[in-house]
């Protein structure tokens, strides 16, 4: 098999009497292989039926985040960090969120916050990145 002869196929939709455990993996698979418009129609189809579902909803953002749908990503991420303040990926997401729109101030308590939580070397360069940015940013005025 080359190369050209790969294709990528969604799997099908959820069936009814699937629980949203079956939309979460499928979900979460089409957004790992980047196709979050496919993910999306999954994920909301799922939410309709179960709107609270706190994973499905992490999801939701994370499509939006790939889709640079920044906006809808910070009130999803908003939401659940509202929800569940030691929701570190939730955090650190809304922290990148917030960052990607250059809204560094607001980013780093998030960043700084999930960087504790997690011990994670991802989560303090991100962190380390934005205070960086902060330090170097022209002063107004």
């Amino acid at each position: 098999m080359t190369d050209n002869d790969f294709q990528l196929t969604a799997p099908a939709i959820v069936f009814p009497g699937q629980g949203p455990e079956s939309a979460y993996r499928t979900a979460y698979d089409l957004l790992a292989r980047r196709a979050p418009n496919e993910a999306l129609d999954l994920i909301e189809q799922a939410l309709a039926h179960d709107p609270r579902n706190t994973g499905l909803r992490c999801l939701r953002a994370w499509a939006f985040m790939i889709r640079a749908q920044l906006q809808k990503a910070e009130a999803e991420l908003r939401s659940l960090v509202e929800e569940t303040p030691d929701d570190v990926w939730s955090r650190h997401a809304l922290g990148r969120v917030l960052e990607r729109q250059s809204r560094l101030e607001e980013a780093l308590p998030h960043l700084r916050m999930a960087a504790v939580m997690s011990g994670d070397i991802e989560h303090e360069l991100a962190m380390l990145r934005v205070e960086r940015l902060l330090l170097t940013r022209p002063q107004n005025g």
